[in-house]
């Protein structure tokens, strides 16, 4: 395969970054889509060329790190995936493939396709802890978990903090990713001695970040490579009520 490559390109979190163009050849259908931007880095090398600058740890869909917008959509736009899990098989040769940065206010570029995503653990920080009694392990089944919450629970437990929600958001929000947080805690009785002060800083400290509001675009929900529910987010709205009505 031959492709057309607009690739962003910025140096830093100060300068202004631009599109440069690349034409690449003898892409293999098989590679998938970060191995084609190792392919393309070794060419620019070759040519004594600065390679591009692109995030990436695990490769298998795990951890979230390969946080690309390909053709104007979060990890490639499709369903369930991550960019690393998106192979060349699903674009045609001679295409014009444009990547860019995740695009938020909360997100800097630090370079080229690099983005400084540490907001996200910040909010995990003021999420806290959860109580626990020290001394030997408890018993597995001493606290028993009905099998509907700990489904809910699970299901909130996948995200991987990518922040594919937030690039795909109109409003640039936080929201699907510190709800799945606040209910994968708040559907479990061990999260339930802190989950009123949990909410309330997690959110709070989400706002302090610059992310926006949630306007229930659903657009997160789809991007969202671990196919998190936005329900999570009414749930997120109905602790946060409940704390603050209780003045906790």
């Amino acid at each position: 395969m031959k492709l057309t490559l607009r690739v962003w390109r910025q140096k830093n979190t100060q300068e202004k970054g631009d599109f440069e163009t690349y034409e690449v050849d003898n892409i293999i259908q098989e590679m998938s889509f970060l191995e084609m931007l190792d392919v393309t880095n070794e060419q620019l090398i070759l040519d004594g060329k600065e390679p591009i600058a692109f995030d990436y740890d695990c490769r298998e869909g795990i951890c979230g790190m390969c946080s690309l917008v390909i053709n104007g959509k979060a990890h490639g736009g499709n369903k369930g995936t991550t960019t690393c899990q998106l192979h060349m098989r699903f674009f045609k040769d001679g295409d014009t493939i444009t990547i860019e940065p995740f695009r938020s206010k909360a997100f800097p570029v630090i370079k080229d396709l690099i983005v400084d995503r540490s907001s996200f653990d910040r909010i995990i920080q003021k999420g806290g802890y959860i109580s626990a009694n020290s001394g030997s392990a408890p018993d597995g089944n001493s606290i028993l978990v009905p099998k509907q919450d700990s489904d809910l629970a699970m299901d909130a437990a996948q995200c991987i903090g990518c922040g594919a929600c937030v690039a795909s958001c109109p409003n640039g929000s936080a929201m699907l990713f510190v709800s799945a947080k606040v209910s994968h805690l708040a559907n479990l009785p061990q999260g339930h001695p802190e989950r009123k002060q949990r909410v309330l800083k997690m959110v709070g400290q989400m706002d302090s970040e610059g992310f926006g509001n949630c306007t229930n675009h659903a657009e997160c929900e789809a991007a969202c490579p671990k196919e998190i529910s936005i329900s999570h987010i009414a749930k997120m709205n109905r602790e946060f009520i409940s704390a603050t009505l209780s003045g906790k």
